[in-house]
């Protein structure tokens, strides 16, 4: 096989080769640009872990650029709150309740007062959950533990319910943990069982 070198004065109109300039496309059909659509996602197993997996999955979209939120609603233990959270990647905030422990899955009997900080320092992480939301700040919400939080009474089912259904369309919500409510399992797009 052989090849041969042009001249490129050869082709000094570009006629000659078949270029052409564009003309300007008609505006009839506007181009539209697709819309992100955001996915409830649950990962769930009948015992507390599956966490280290989602979190992996959301420090990548911090890392790409997302802006997310991870609640951890059942850690406490570093004088934390939901305006002093952690911040990773620059788009990662990690917020867990004002609390100096981390609760188990199942009530203890505790004092009144107790019992009453214990459901503020959840509720206020839960309402800047739903602040985050409802604001659309944020691409990526990662409820952990919520399941529980919520069968324990610390979070009305009701109430979760209805934010899952009025959130933004474009943001993904992850749910990890046990007792996930089976009216939320039914409204997931994506179901993953740990066994």
């Amino acid at each position: 096989m052989t090849s041969s070198l042009w001249d490129i004065k050869d082709y000094s109109d570009s006629r000659a080769v078949g270029l052409q300039p564009v003309h300007q496309v008609s505006s009839k059909f506007p181009l539209h640009l697709v819309v992100p659509q955001g996915q409830l996602q649950i990962h769930t197993a009948s015992f507390r872990g599956s966490f280290s997996i989602v979190l992996s999955e959301a420090i990548r979209a911090a890392g790409l650029g997302s802006n997310v939120l991870i609640a951890q609603f059942l850690k406490g233990g570093v004088n934390q709150g939901p305006n002093q959270g952690i911040n990773l990647c620059g788009g990662l905030t990690w917020i867990r309740p004002d609390l100096p422990f981390c609760l188990n899955n199942k009530k203890e009997n505790t004092s009144t007062q107790k019992e009453t900080d214990i459901r503020k320092a959840i509720g206020n992480v839960w309402e800047r959950c739903k602040e985050s939301l409802s604001s659309k700040a944020i691409n990526r919400l990662v409820l952990d533990e919520i399941g529980m939080a919520t069968s324990l009474g610390y979070i009305e089912k009701s109430d979760l319910i209805s934010t899952l259904k009025g959130r933004p369309a474009e943001t993904d919500l992850i749910l990890t943990g046990p007792s996930i409510p089976e009216e939320v399992l039914a409204m997931a797009d994506q179901v993953t069982e740990l066994r």
